[in-house]
């Protein structure tokens, strides 16, 4: 999972987790009815502020908020880039 971005500060790119296709009793989701995904991986991680060293690192699965991040295409392939402010949980 090789990116050319850098992430400046403390920055963080992830990669969304694919949205669910299906409930859990089977009924599929059409996509005009998918919600946006809040569990992504780490791709890569700035090196953080002055005094805050960064606590997320590259494979990390995050949970972020829904509207978090500004969305980032690299290479055909889509991104979200955020402050590690905005992530809520390691998973």
């Amino acid at each position: 999972m090789s990116v050319n971005v850098k992430p400046l500060a403390d920055r963080v790119l992830i990669e969304a987790a694919p949205a669910e296709e299906k409930t859990a009793f089977g009924i599929i989701i059409p996509d005009t009815a998918k919600e946006k995904p809040q569990k992504g991986t780490v791709v890569a991680v700035g090196p953080g502020k002055k005094d805050e060293p960064m606590s997320v690192k590259v494979g990390d699965a995050v949970l972020y908020g829904k509207y978090s991040g500004t969305e980032l295409t690299v290479d055909g392939k889509e991104y979200l880039i955020m402050r590690e402010s905005d992530i809520y949980a390691i998973v």
